[in-house]
């Protein structure tokens, strides 16, 4: 039987990569957005990948919205068997010249959204005792950086969200399953439609992976949602780490490169999603403004998937190293 899953800010990005990416195994996908232009494209990639879509236009921000999305899911697919996280917004400035309704509107539609789909999922999934949740995060979850203090602040929000939420899991014994997937820089549209203060186009720091990266990693943890996060790209991992041990050096360090880093030498776009979709009368597609300067693999994620066999690698190494030096004294 086709699995049936839910991605939200399905029209763009990630979450149109990662509907694609459950398309091809013929899996019936819900997809729910605000753009109609972008809906509708994004439909059309799913059924030429041999999906089945269904577009339901959703602000993610109502909850009665998303629920009223998961019941026309279940009434038209069937039993939702993996829902997707990825919807959000944000605004790029410096805080003090973000208005007080914007930031609100970020926290809703980025933090929020999340929080509703959660429980629209839950509340279908917990008595049929099945079900994964697959939260899309950020590195940013751990680390905050200037400019994007409302984001920053959203993904901390859905990261203390999501421990939590697994902790309950686990002391229920359920086998319905949560698990987060920490991004890095990825190549999307939102920084062509995104709220933007500053001088120039915004741009993520490099470096820069493709969509399909990060939609390869949602469908592994939709399948192997035991793990409670995965990093997806070595500048995920290594931010995580060294926010740990280097918190205040990571400060300073942003301090001085993280205005410079988040902005491109061309003008900025005008086009902005905070309150209305930008995709209502374009389709922006999966991939931002810098295929250019984007990666489409990444090394660290496939050493992510394969631990035991890098594990042992490691230790063949080290032990051949160690007759050598022997053998050679």
């Amino acid at each position: 039987m086709a699995q049936v899953v839910v991605v939200t800010g399905a029209s763009g990005g990630i979450g149109r990569a990662s509907a694609v990416a459950f398309a091809r195994r013929g899996a019936k996908v819900a997809l729910l957005a605000r753009g109609e232009t972008g809906l509708a494209a994004a439909a059309r990639d799913v059924e030429e990948a041999g999906g089945t879509a269904l577009p339901v236009e959703v602000d993610v921000a109502d909850y009665e919205q998303v629920e009223d999305a998961a019941g026309k899911v279940e009434r038209e697919l069937g039993p939702i068997d993996v829902w997707v996280n990825v919807a959000f917004s944000s605004v790029f400035a410096p805080f003090q010249q973000i208005e007080p309704s914007e930031f609100q509107r970020t926290t809703d539609v980025t933090y929020l959204g999340y929080v509703y789909g959660t429980r629209a999922a839950l509340d279908r999934m917990k008595p049929r005792d099945h079900g994964t949740i697959v939260q899309v995060g950020s590195a940013l979850a751990y680390r905050g950086i200037p400019l994007q203090s409302a984001y920053c602040g959203a993904k901390h929000a859905i990261q203390g969200f999501h421990d939590s939420l697994r902790c309950e899991l686990l002391h229920d014994k359920t086998n319905v399953h949560a698990t987060m997937v920490q991004m890095p820089a990825v190549n999307t549209p939102q920084f062509s439609w995104v709220l933007n203060r500053l001088p120039k186009h915004p741009q993520p720091v490099p470096p820069i992976f493709q969509p399909e990266v990060a939609a390869d990693a949602v469908l592994y943890a939709a399948d192997h949602p035991h793990r409670r996060e995965y990093w997806v790209g070595m500048p995920t991992a290594a931010t995580i780490i060294a926010n740990k041990f280097a918190a205040g050096l990571l400060d300073r360090y942003l301090a001085r490169t993280g205005y410079k880093s988040q902005q491109a030498d061309e003008p900025a776009e005008k086009a902005a999603n905070l309150w209305e979709p930008a995709d209502d009368d374009r389709d922006y597609g999966a991939h931002g403004a810098f295929d250019d300067r984007s990666t489409a693999r990444s090394y660290q994620v496939w050493a992510s998937r394969h631990r035991r066999l890098v594990a042992a690698l490691a230790t063949g190494a080290a032990a051949a190293t160690v007759y050598l030096t022997r053998s050679q004294r």
